[in-house]
């Protein structure tokens, strides 16, 4: 999984390929973002007080990247239970949710993270930030271990019709039409990567 994402926030993987944990560069889409003086908010369900390395399951420190830049965690970093009163009120312009480990389908029955899913997707959808031009990203790491390694991703977005894109997407593509609707320039990878344009229209 780690790989996978600072492929999705970073445009590179640093060379890692297992989930044990490093300290990297602070050359990320969140240290990007807030350079540009850009709101930005990473919801972690699962993260406690113990802070982004040390929070017990079913948090996963290694599906928060933002806990490998710099090697520890920013102030943006927050639990997701603060996500309904900025819901609700001031809603960061980036938002970044990561399920703990029942909720992202890894060791709980698909039915649970579905249930989850609906949830969250709904309380996003009703949010005044959502309904003005707001655009949601659902995604998943990886796949379950096939050859192709597919994922889906859905763009879900006020006034979008349903479309299918026949083009290779990556984890790049995904960072990049991210920085692109924030109006900053694209991380590593990212930078030559097909952006999803033909999927916000």
């Amino acid at each position: 999984s780690v790989p996978n994402y600072l492929a999705l926030t970073s445009g590179q993987t640093w060379g890692v390929r297992d989930d044990s944990y490093r300290v990297l560069p602070r050359m990320d889409i969140g240290d990007q973002l807030s350079s540009a003086g850009i709101s930005w908010r990473a919801y972690m369900e699962g993260l406690s007080p113990a802070g982004c390395l040390k929070s017990p399951l079913p948090y996963d420190p290694g599906h928060d990247p933002f806990a490998f830049y710099g090697g520890q965690c920013p102030a943006n970093v927050v639990p997701l239970t603060a996500q309904a009163a900025d819901l609700a009120g001031t809603t960061p312009r980036f938002s970044w949710i990561t399920p703990d480990r029942c909720h992202d389908g890894h060791d709980c029955d698909v039915s649970i993270s579905d249930a989850w899913l609906r949830q969250e997707v709904g309380a996003i959808m009703q949010s005044a930030a959502w309904r003005s031009n707001g655009l949601l990203f659902v995604t998943w790491d990886e796949d379950d271990g096939s050859t192709d390694n597919h994922v889906l991703t859905l763009v879900i977005g006020p006034g979008l019709h349903h479309a299918v894109s026949n083009q290779l997407f990556t984890h790049y593509s995904l960072l990049a039409t991210i920085e692109d609707q924030m109006g900053v320039g694209r991380l590593a990878n990212a930078a030559q990567a097909t952006p999803m344009t033909a999927l916000l229209s």
